[in-house]
């Protein structure tokens, strides 16, 4: 199962440890200044992308001397660096593409990757695409049944819809378990849930769904 990472340019502080993501089935994506806190942890990026607008001249030179793969790109752009990255990574067929240095910082670039989950593209394709940082766990989901496992580091559990509505959401195995319920846009009836085994499951008919799992 081939994983690909992307780091990009959010807070160093948010991020986990990156060698605990690190192994010989995965590639790893730098993206910008996310090159960087690569480099400090040790780990060469197999690929780097960005206009590079965010960095010295110093650490361009490190980059350059150290990446082999390397893009760079006009700031003038369509698409955010963030999203060549992940169009990048896609063309390679993963199985899962995890987004780190991806939160927190800006507003915007953060707002914006959530908007790369809801591609409708994304919709329709097999790779799990995920958001990671210290605290969360953030992904989306289509209409369906799944498994969720207990996580000792993040217990809590929200579903927010990301469509007009969502609807049949049902779920089992939680502190506040919900059967067949339609929930809409903008409603926080889903927020801050918890698992009250190991596992449980959620489903639901028609929409998209936001998956948070976070810890304090």
């Amino acid at each position: 199962m081939m994983v690909i990472n992307i780091v990009g340019g959010g807070p160093v502080s948010l991020l986990p440890d990156l060698n605990n993501y690190d192994s010989d089935r995965c590639l790893w994506i730098g993206v910008d200044k996310g090159v960087m806190p690569l480099v400090t942890a040790g780990i060469i990026p197999d690929y780097a992308v960005g206009d590079f607008d965010s960095i010295t001249e110093q650490e361009w030179q490190q980059i350059e001397n150290l990446v082999t793969d390397l893009k760079r790109f006009q700031p003038e752009k369509d698409e955010t660096d963030m999203e060549l990255a992940i169009n990048w990574a896609l063309k390679k067929k993963p199985k899962k593409i995890n987004l780190f240095g991806a939160t927190g910082g800006r507003l915007d670039h953060f707002f914006g990757n959530i908007q790369l989950l809801l591609k409708p593209e994304l919709q329709h394709i097999s790779t799990q695409i995920e958001i990671i940082d210290c605290n969360n766990q953030i992904f989306i989901k289509g209409p369906g049944r799944y498994s969720i496992a207990r996580s000792l580091t993040r217990k809590y559990i929200s579903f927010v819809p990301m469509t007009p509505v969502v609807k049949g959401l049902t779920l089992s195995g939680f502190k506040y378990p919900l059967n067949n319920c339609h929930i809409s846009f903008g409603s926080t009836l889903c927020i801050s849930n918890e698992l009250v085994s190991d596992a449980g499951t959620f489903s639901f008919t028609e929409g998209i769904v936001l998956v948070v799992r976070s810890s304090d």
